[in-house]
């Protein structure tokens, strides 16, 4: 039997995903072993992989050389990001990492990770290929006496929803100027919030789209979700896709107003809620496990709609040792 071994890095709290992966490989029926990495022995995602490896922060000497090791080591045939902050310098590196080892990188081009990963670029790719996007207001326009509230501020960078905020008055705006470091200020939007998870084969042909509504959030991370096959959404999304033309598990946010569709952020990597969507019979992982056995894959929509999740939180217990205890 072929050996389809994963590398997740920056593991953190991604239990469910790694679980994802495990019962992916037993409905696929290939033998599969999950190696999960983190820069600490305290996230609790890697005491539930079949092995587990510390490894230098994102960045520092040796951590692409770290990589490569590990692929070689491990037999390792697809290496999965989780974070934001290891897409660009994973995307520099991927065919230094894939020509070292026999591991694929699930992994957009360096260009697509870029306009993701910087919140001006992603507006102005929106917006110049005629999507929907939250008005962008000018430092000048600011000091404009009717300017209308709410606002709404964050990073140009972000990540997770970390320092993004609804501003209400011209108090608020100047506090939230002064906070956030090179921010970002947009007109407020009302609708319904929806994160729409996508994936994409190797080749940037689109596979599967799945709308889920948000309706509670921690965090920047859903807790509370429904999958909605919403028609509207589903058909701009695979036009907005077609477009960038990125690979692998995309994660898009946008919201649905009474006349239009307003695009928020994309995050090209698995979010933290992918496996509401992969429950739902979009399974992503299923898909990755059938592409690196040579499988083809068509789009398609095999998935459950109206379907609630609640995620909560779990906890595990460890000896003096570092050792994870089964109670």
């Amino acid at each position: 039997m072929k050996e389809i071994n994963i590398l997740l890095l920056s593991a953190g709290r991604r239990v469910e995903l790694i679980e994802c992966f495990k019962n992916a490989a037993i409905k696929e029926h290939v033998k599969s072993r999950i190696i999960a990495v983190d820069i600490s022995n305290m996230a609790p995602a890697i005491y539930f992989a079949d092995k587990n490896y510390i490894i230098p922060p994102i960045g520092e000497n040796g951590y692409i050389e770290t990589i490569v090791n590990l692929c070689n080591r491990e037999n390792i045939k697809l290496v999965v990001p989780t974070i934001d902050s290891e897409l660009l310098i994973l995307s520099k590196n991927k065919k230094r990492i894939e020509n070292a080892t026999n591991a694929k990188v699930l992994i957009s081009d360096y260009n697509i990770i870029e306009i993701c990963r910087n919140k001006i670029k992603t507006y102005n790719f929106f917006k110049e290929n005629g999507f929907g996007v939250p008005k962008m207001i000018a430092e000048n326009d600011l000091n404009i006496n009717n300017i209308t509230f709410p606002l709404f501020i964050k990073p140009f960078n972000g990540s997770s929803s970390i320092n993004t905020f609804k501003v209400n008055n011209r108090e608020q705006l100047e506090f939230f100027k002064g906070y956030i470091e090179n921010p970002i200020i947009q007109e407020f939007v009302n609708g319904i919030e929806y994160t729409v998870d996508v994936f994409c084969d190797f080749n940037g042909q689109v596979i599967t789209i799945v709308p889920r509504q948000r309706i509670a959030t921690r965090d920047g991370e859903i807790t509370k979700g429904k999958i909605i096959k919403d028609r509207e959404i589903i058909e701009s999304v695979k036009e907005l896709i077609t477009i960038l033309n990125p690979i692998g598990q995309i994660t898009i946010q946008c919201i649905k107003t009474d006349t239009e569709i307003k695009y928020i952020e994309i995050n090209p990597r698995f979010g933290g809620g992918a496996p509401m969507s992969i429950k739902a019979g979009a399974d992503s992982c299923q898909n990755l496990y059938k592409l690196l056995s040579g499988k083809e894959l068509k789009y398609n929509e095999d998935y459950k709609e109206n379907l609630y999740f609640l995620r909560f939180d779990d906890s595990i217990m460890l000896d003096s040792e570092m050792n994870k205890i089964n109670d």
